[in-house]
């Protein structure tokens, strides 16, 4: 889009024509002569006509150099398409676990029966993909935690690396303390916004350098609030060699200290026996910490201003040259 933005200089555009109107002119007379050369006065009036001809062609350049020059003092400029920004909103951590018990078939999902980790990257790069604004970051841990994803604005790279992540890939046990520590020391050095990490696992602390409640400690200090979410079938049936029967595919969920991690550093804990229940606990994610919905944009501006104005020189410069040639030629007649 095309615009001025000091337009209000168009109104000193008159103002030659307005000088020229107002100043008294020349009202000199002067008396008739005979003259006995007429046919060389003749040829010299001729000339004298062509003179004053050029001076006005030369007066419409130096008008059309003023209009030039208006022109360029008005500041055109050239508005492009608005660019979406990318919003600081908060820094979010998600640390997945990736231990063995994570390929329990005890979820459902569109009716049929799954592991617990497709199910969870499933829902979870849903949840990704709602968080416009956040900087999105992934840990994934099993005997030891790691940084698949740092924080990024890139959504669709954190959702795809959600979804390439395998079982076992950090080993068969789960280093749930490691996890949030790692989350803990990514955040210490970022901006002091609303830091926030969803862990999510199925089982307990089962290795790892650090204790999960001395973690929390380090995240609270931080300022990092944790939401943890717990997963698994609480009932499921299962062939043994005195035919089916029913167990507990989550007896080693460590619901207690799950519920402590979060009731320390100010979040929630969050039981997921299904898919469904799943869905719903990232829902009620995305509504205690809401994501940035307006997108901040920019217009980008390009002035123009040099244009007319480089014309504008160019034209005063042709004007000077004819104004020359015509007083040379008036001053070669006198």
């Amino acid at each position: 889009m095309f615009q001025f933005e000091w337009i209000e200089m168009f109104l000193f555009l008159p103002l030659p024509w307005l000088v020229t109107l107002l100043l008294p002119g020349d009202e000199s007379k002067t008396s008739a002569l005979k003259v006995p050369y007429f046919k060389q006065w003749h040829k010299i009036q001729q000339s004298v006509r062509s003179v004053y001809h050029g001076k006005r062609k030369s007066s419409v350049l130096l008008y059309l150099a003023w209009a030039l020059f208006i022109t360029a003092a008005a500041k055109p400029m050239w508005i492009g398409d608005p660019v979406s920004l990318p919003l600081t909103g908060r820094d979010l951590m998600m640390a997945i676990d990736l231990s063995g018990s994570m390929e329990n078939p005890d979820f459902l999902l569109n009716g049929e029966k799954v592991d617990r980790l497709t199910v969870v990257k499933n829902v979870a790069g849903d949840f990704i993909a709602r968080r416009q604004g956040d900087r999105i970051g992934l840990i994934l841990f099993g005997r030891r935690a790691y940084v698949q994803t740092p924080l990024t604005f890139d959504l669709k790279t954190v959702e795809y690396m959600l979804k390439e992540a395998e079982i076992g890939l950090a080993g068969k046990e789960t280093a749930i303390g490691d996890g949030i520590g790692l989350a803990v020391k990514r955040l210490r050095d970022k901006p002091e916004q609303s830091r926030v990490l969803i862990l999510l696992t199925d089982g307990a602390n089962t290795a790892g350098e650090i204790e999960p409640l001395k973690a929390a400690e380090l995240a609270k200090e931080l300022g990092l609030k944790i939401y943890t979410i717990g997963v698994g079938a609480d009932s499921m049936e299962v062939q043994t060699f005195f035919g089916r029967s029913r167990v507990n595919p989550s007896a080693d969920l460590d619901e207690g200290t799950l519920t402590k991690i979060a009731a320390e550093t100010g979040g929630a804990y969050f039981r997921a026996k299904d898919t469904k229940g799943l869905e719903d606990i990232y829902k009620k994610l995305d509504e205690l910490e809401p994501a940035i919905q307006e997108a901040e944009t920019l217009r980008p501006q390009k002035s123009l201003f040099f244009w007319p104005l480089l014309a504008g020189l160019l034209i005063a410069f042709i004007y000077s040259v004819i104004n020359t040639k015509i007083i040379s030629l008036k001053g070669g007649r006198a």
